[in-house]
């Protein structure tokens, strides 16, 4: 039996062709996190803040994170309307400031866990002014990682020195959270601290400071320390995650070392995680312009597949 012949015209064709590859309703479809790319502007080194933010923006990042201490060689001086201008220049070059971190770098002799009442109490004024300036930036987040400055020292008592940390804490939660940012506490290794080494030590820790703005920050690098595996440790405390640093332990940027991140990528998606994921590096080498343009590219790839 010989069918009639038929032609399809292009158009009734194109139209056949996007019927075809219409995504069935019947299926489960794949959607992505909207994660937003960000880099520390440290990164930059001495570069000017608005050149940093120039160049991160034109490099595909969405946002900036600050280290205090690159905007002034003693933060406290840093007042909230400086703060403000600061993001005002971020928002001009397409950025979002983040948030704040090394936090407690300069001026160094502070500490979150030292048995000086007084010293202390500095901390806690410090910290609350950290705050408010993160708030007036526009900032959501304050990654306190700090290790010289939370170490317990042998002859200090270790329920003692957290309890110190606890309360130090929650003092200056109570101002973060007024000012709508969240302080995230860093599992940092065991080389860098001997206090909060690992996600679950962190989040005990979160518990007793008992605050909503005290949560949960992630590091590739800080991770590569403990015996879980990253992508574990993610499913595992997904609920108090509020930050998360890409990196890798050879100190460099995402996709530079052996670090598999296609089960990290994995573990955020499916735990939910829609935030920041920052760059942070700690070798600046070969130069600023190359660790930014490959670490976004890096993990714009790793997110997409």
């Amino acid at each position: 039996i010989l069918l009639p012949a038929f032609t399809l015209h292009s158009s009734a064709l194109k139209h056949l062709n996007a019927e075809l590859l219409k995504p069935s309703p019947h299926l489960p479809q794949k959607k992505l996190s909207p994660m937003r790319f960000a880099i520390c502007n440290e990164t930059y080194q001495d570069w000017e803040f608005s050149r940093a933010c120039g160049h991160a923006a034109s490099s595909g990042y969405q946002g900036i994170e600050i280290a205090p201490f690159t905007l002034h060689e003693d933060p406290r001086e840093l007042t909230e309307e400086a703060a403000a201008d600061y993001a005002a220049i971020a928002k001009v070059e397409g950025l979002h400031i983040v948030g704040l971190h090394w936090l407690l770098m300069k001026p160094a002799w502070l500490h979150l866990t030292a048995p000086d009442p007084l010293l202390r109490k500095d901390t806690v004024k410090f910290g609350q002014h950290l705050a408010r300036l993160c708030g007036a930036m526009g900032g959501e987040i304050m990654v306190w990682g700090s290790p010289n400055q939370r170490t317990i020292a042998p002859d200090w008592d270790r329920e003692t020195a957290t309890s110190h940390a606890v309360d130090t804490l929650h003092s200056i939660a109570e101002v973060a959270g007024e000012s709508g940012v969240t302080i995230a506490m860093e599992p940092l290794s065991r080389k860098e601290t001997n206090f909060l080494n690992t996600a679950s030590e962190t989040v005990d820790l979160i518990r007793r400071v008992d605050h909503p703005a005290c949560r949960l920050h992630l590091d590739v690098k800080a991770m590569a320390d403990e015996p879980e595996a990253p992508a574990n440790i993610i499913r595992a405390h997904a609920s108090d995650l509020a930050h998360f640093h890409a990196n890798d332990p050879n100190l460099r940027g995402p996709g530079t070392g052996k670090t598999d991140y296609p089960p990290i990528v994995s573990a955020l998606r499916e735990s939910g995680y829609n935030r920041w994921v920052s760059v942070e590096v700690f070798d600046y080498s070969p130069d600023p312009e190359t660790i930014a343009k490959e670490s976004i590219a890096f993990l714009k790839k790793a997110f997409s597949q």
